[in-house]
């Protein structure tokens, strides 16, 4: 990972435009490519980001020493251009390869109980694998529908933009795998917010809203599928 902390704007061109004016600002290069920009506050989101795969280009300013201009291009065309202005920290670190979030109870428990019971997904999807392996982590659930198509399922107790964002990057690596693509994805929770559906929806996932006792028999043992 590379650490820049730098006085500089960005400017996003693809399908809307976008400026962040000059101000002291941390961006984050990831080894998956990713590039992200952060200020002092709003938590763990970025100002603006450009999800992997995609290119970053460092290239000079005007020739005489004025600002670095960096160029991050997605597969899809769009741009995040950030203009250098003075940079007051660039480091980097290699961390390895991160074992990963641990599940809380609950968590690893849909997952078993979902594995065990694909049916409950439709009739006719079978299991290929629990915790399928990827450059960027473990698909909680790798299955197939009915028809035969690959199938990644993603399980939290609570769905929010950032469960979708991890299944959207999944499905990313999945479909560059010529013997599993096409990939659908799954959405599963026992409750998911009306912002992490609407994201869902827009990128082709379906959402499945998990009942945790009818998994575990108690009651009715159907998902309700939206």
């Amino acid at each position: 990972m590379r650490l820049v902390i730098a006085r500089c704007s960005v400017d996003y061109a693809g399908r809307l435009t976008a400026h962040l004016p000059s101000a002291p600002r941390l961006i984050l290069v990831k080894a998956d490519g990713s590039v992200s920009i952060h200020a002092d506050d709003r938590a763990y989101k970025p100002l603006n980001w450009m999800s992997p795969p995609c290119t970053l280009k460092e290239g000079g300013g005007d020739g005489d020493g004025a600002e670095n201009v960096w160029t991050v291009v997605n597969k899809g065309g769009e741009k995040l251009i950030i203009t250098m202005e003075e940079v007051l920290h660039d480091s980097s670190h290699e961390l390895g390869i991160d074992p990963g979030l641990i599940k809380d109870g609950v968590e690893a428990h849909l997952q078993e109980l979902l594995a065990d019971r694909m049916e409950t997904l439709g009739e006719g999807w079978s299991l290929i694998r629990r915790e399928f392996p990827t450059a960027i982590g473990p698909v909680d659930i790798l299955g197939r529908d009915r028809d035969g198509v690959t199938v990644a399922v993603e399980i939290k107790r609570r769905g929010e933009i950032d469960g979708v964002e991890q299944l959207t990057r999944y499905l990313e690596l999945l479909n560059r795998d010529p013997h599993l693509a096409p990939v659908k994805g799954v959405f599963a929770a026992q409750e998911i917010k009306p912002q992490a559906r609407v994201l869902a929806t827009d990128r082709g996932i379906s959402c499945v809203t998990l009942d945790y006792n009818a998994l575990r028999g108690i009651q009715d043992d159907k998902l309700r599928l939206f």
